[in-house]
């Protein structure tokens, strides 16, 4: 049988929208496809809002002030979602349509982590991976070590991904002190214009959409061993 091109994603741009309907969405279209539904990528903007992954300690929730918090079924801690944020869902099947065959979830979540990578580096920035610690982080400067991404995902038992990445492009980051970001105390967290770069909430979002989809076009390569903190 021969092989055939793999489909890409299909990426919708859905403006600012309210977390809960947009979660609920992203379950409502995972449990309703078929192996034949095309893949999507959903760029969004939120209000501000936390939310916690499965394994998340509400104890992280250091003082809210009035931000909701909503429990969610990915993976990882707390973090927080707002205006001036590339957000950008994946709701993939990693079983088909890839080059090389299925995607495994390391893989997956390496190409994520090198798509922001590579949207920072175009706009003269330097990314890097941290061991144990899903996300992007500053890989120089007065800002290293301080994280500018956030990963998280649900990938169900049939393959089937939904949640995604956040980018931090120009922010009230406030919201980001008074919770521990991921699960860590004093953890810093910039944007891209803490760091001396002032981009369009619009053009990042589209160029981190775009490089997801040459990421996820890819062949599988050997996923890299992140540096340590």
């Amino acid at each position: 049988m021969s092989a055939s091109r793999p489909v890409p994603p299909l990426v919708r741009a859905l403006g600012r929208v309210d977390y809960e309907p947009t979660f609920a969405a992203m379950r409502a279209f995972t449990d309703a496809r078929t192996p034949e539904t095309r893949d999507e990528l959903w760029i969004v903007e939120h209000p501000p809002v936390y939310t916690l992954g499965l394994g998340a300690d509400r104890a992280h929730v250091l003082a809210p002030h009035g931000i909701p918090v909503v429990q969610t079924d990915r993976g990882g801690e707390v973090t927080f979602h707002g205006p001036g944020q590339a957000v950008v869902y994946l709701l993939m099947d990693l079983r088909r349509n890839k080059p090389g065959g299925k995607l495994y979830a390391r893989q997956f979540v390496a190409k994520i982590e090198q798509a922001v990578i590579e949207v920072l580096a175009a706009y003269n920035l330097a990314g890097e991976r941290v061991a144990g610690a899903p996300g992007i982080y500053m890989a120089d400067g007065l800002n290293k070590g301080a994280k500018i991404a956030a990963l998280g995902l649900k990938v169900r038992g049939n393959g089937c991904t939904y949640h995604g990445v956040s980018l931090n492009v120009a922010m009230d980051l406030s919201p980001f002190t008074w919770i521990n970001p991921c699960g860590y105390a004093g953890l810093a967290t910039v944007d891209m214009r803490t760091v001396g770069v002032e981009a369009p909430l619009e053009d990042v979002q589209q160029a981190l959409a775009q490089e997801l989809v040459r990421q996820l076009a890819t062949a599988e390569a050997a996923v890299p061993e992140p540096n340590n903190l």
